[in-house]
């Protein structure tokens, strides 16, 4: 008999429900985006965010049940995430699963955000299994996951400080490029040499898997701040091609670390910043060049979406991973973390 997952997704400026089938055919995957909203403040406003939130959060689940054909009837668990990410936003979501979770009895299964972007990758990519290793890059988060099993993670490293995608997004706004700015940086890129400025890689010994990119993006402030003083002029794509490279190439190489140290030789990308081509471009080299197998999700299953939610869900739920509707959002909480009550 086919299990059916209703997944919801609400961690930043997105609100999204899912419906799978049997945890990796997805029958509906809607998304409201707010990036319109957040524009014309260069970043998401977690109050704007939220309210936001309340207002789509029903009907997003209503369409997702209709394109997908079945009632909550037929619904056998719900997925929520209810961590990491902006504490009201989560809130909306939490409580919107809780309550259907409530007033129908179906069990809830709470779903970590990063866990579900590594998750993706089952569904753009249906014959990949564990173990893997999983290269995570987001707007709030950069780490290497090991991934030895379905319900088993163990963290290599991760950022000290800003995530590449939050780097991306800082320096596109200096360079006056609206929100989001990563796509922005990465277009530009191509246009650009990479190797027409030096700027600095952090933690680059071999054996450290950590990241640091602030040092980076003052980096590239000093640079374009002395330009301004001087009265010189910038090459914009020079700049953008140069910075790109200076995050693209560390994260790059401490993947092909990671893997060659632990033998692992398949190798997945995961979170929004997955979406850049100069990153995807430069994994898919290295996988060719070491003999790895290279997996990405495809197109909107990089961003923020309940699917992925779903798919995670789906795979808890067969480990017997509920809660209890003492379920509460949790906007700092990492990997691997119990959230869940053990099935009796």
């Amino acid at each position: 008999m086919s299990v059916y997952t209703l997944a919801l997704e609400s961690s930043c400026d997105e609100t999204s429900a899912a419906v799978l089938k049997d945890g990796r055919l997805v029958l509906s995957n809607v998304i409201s985006s707010q990036v319109p909203i957040h524009q014309k403040f260069g970043g998401v406003v977690p109050e704007v965010a939220s309210r936001h939130h309340i207002e789509q959060v029903i009907p997003v689940i209503d369409k997702a049940l209709i394109d997908a054909g079945i009632t909550l009837n037929d619904i056998d668990h719900i997925g929520v995430t209810y961590g990491p990410g902006l504490v009201g936003a989560l809130l909306v979501g939490v409580a919107a699963a809780k309550g259907l979770s409530f007033a129908t009895g179906i069990p809830l299964v709470p779903v970590h955000h990063m866990e579900g972007h590594i998750f993706a990758n089952f569904l753009a990519n249906p014959e990949l299994e564990p173990p893997f290793l999983s290269l995570v890059v987001s707007g709030g988060h950069t780490m290497i996951v090991h991934v030895k099993g379905y319900e088993e993670f163990h963290i290599l490293g991760q950022t000290r400080d800003d995530a590449a995608g939050e780097a991306f997004d800082k320096i596109a706004r200096v360079m006056g490029f609206p929100y989001p700015g990563g796509p922005h940086i990465d277009a530009l890129a191509k246009e650009g040499n990479p190797e027409a400025i030096e700027f600095p890689k952090a933690l680059s010994e071999e054996g450290n898997y950590e990241f640091s990119f602030s040092g980076l993006k003052s980096s590239v402030l000093n640079y374009l701040n002395s330009k301004n003083l001087k009265g010189e002029d910038i090459n914009k794509a020079d700049v953008a091609a140069s910075f790109q490279k200076a995050i693209v190439d560390v994260l790059v190489e401490k993947t092909r670390h990671a893997a060659k140290a632990l033998g692992e030789t398949k190798i997945t990308v995961a979170g929004g910043v997955s979406a850049n081509k100069g990153l995807q471009v430069a994994l898919e080299t290295m996988c060719k060049e070491e003999g790895f197998t290279y997996y990405k999700p495809s197109g909107i299953l990089s961003t923020d979406n309940a699917a992925m939610i779903g798919c995670r869900a789906y795979y808890m739920a067969q480990a017997g991973k509920f809660s209890d509707l003492h379920l509460n959002a949790k906007p700092n909480v990492p990997i691997g973390a119990v959230s869940w009550v053990e099935a009796e």
